[in-house]
Formats: structure tokens, sequence, C-alpha cells
């Protein structure tokens, strides 16, 4: 499993989230229990997890069903999830590209509407909309580690034209890209210097 996709699922077992029971297992290293991602159970570090596509690989590394969310119960493998893991690895990777849903559709191999719907009804949104929060965490990424110009951040995110992106990420977070660096950097420069101390030395 690529980084990408093992934070894709990390996620979803902070979130206490069902979209990924049934297509992947946690496997807690530190006390050897394998559960489901949704486990009400206290969320692992990601350091200590490991992902098993299936439950029966986990066993056999010897790992126990875990008593709480009982994985071995109801735990085939359901398509419309595999689907929309399928779709969100192609986002994850491809963010970059000119992605539209016919695109991520075909390589799929199955309809533009099909995949629609499916998608939807695994995760409660829209392809679009799943694409859309991929592209704006990347452009967060940018816009505060990096001096890159805005278009070419655009760019980097699969959205063409200066005008075209600072538009979309005004309408995803009420800033225009350099209104939002340059508010980080302010607030950065706030930030008290943690080397220095903010009590009085001795004697003062």
């Amino acid at each position: 499993m690529n980084q990408a996709l093992f934070d894709l699922v990390y996620q979803s077992v902070v979130r206490r989230e069902s979209t990924y029971d049934g297509v992947y297992y946690t496997a807690v290293l530190t006390t050897h229990i394998v559960c489901r991602p949704s486990c009400r159970a206290r969320t692992p570090n990601a350091c200590n997890v490991t992902f098993y596509t299936s439950l029966q690989a986990a066993l056999r590394e010897g790992f126990r069903p875990c008593k709480r969310c009982r994985p071995e119960e109801g735990g085939c493998l359901r398509p419309d999830a595999v689907l929309a893991v399928q779709a969100d690895a192609i986002m994850e990777a491809r963010y970059s590209e000119h992605l539209t849903l016919e695109i991520i559709a075909e390589s799929l191999k199955v309809s533009p509407f099909h995949l629609q719907k499916t998608y939807k009804q695994v995760t409660g949104y829209s392809p679009a909309v799943k694409l859309d929060r991929v592209r704006l965490e990347k452009v967060r990424q940018l816009l505060k580690d990096t001096d890159l110009a805005i278009s070419t951040i655009g760019q980097a995110v699969g959205i063409r034209g200066a005008s075209h992106f600072a538009a979309w990420f005004m309408r995803k977070t009420g800033l225009t890209p350099t209104g939002y660096r340059t508010q980080f950097k302010e607030e950065a420069n706030h930030e008290p210097d943690p080397h220095i101390s903010t009590y009085p030395e001795h004697g003062e």
C-alpha cells in the first residue's frame, strides 16, 4: 500500500467511518488485534498500524479479531466500497491532471453514471467533491510551504488559468490564494519562539 492510500484509509480509522469496512482491516501492531476501520475503540497511532485486504491474511500473521467490532462477522468484500476506494486512489495519485468523472470511470472500466451513483452511496458525496478536497489540501500545503507562483500552484493541482484557480480557491476558502498565504505567514510570525522562555530567569 502506498503512502497516499495508507493516509486515506487511516483517516477513515481516525473518523471511525465505515467506508472501508470489508475492504481493509486495521491490524494494530502493539496489541496484535485486527479491527474494522470503523471500530469505536481508541484510535491507534499511525506508526502502529498496518492494513490488510483480507481478514484471513491478518489472522495468518497472528492478529486476533477485535471483540468490540467483530471483523469476522459479515466481513465480505463489498464491491461498491472497493470501487470507491479505487476511485479515491486514482484521485490521490492523479489530482494534477485534468481529471473528469469520465476519465476516472474509464480507468475503472465502469460507466460514469454507475461510478457517480455508487461512489455517492458509499461516501455520501460525489467524486467531484472528493477531488476538490484532495486538490484543496495540496494547494494549502504548497501555499504554506513554498514560494511558488500562484499560477504554478494552480497548474500543479490540475487547474489551468490563474484567474480560474483564484476564483475556485475563493469559493472554497473565502480567501484568495495570495490572501491565504499572507494570513498564514502573519500567523506564523506571531507564534512565540519555542526556544525563548516566557518565564523570568532566576534573579530577575
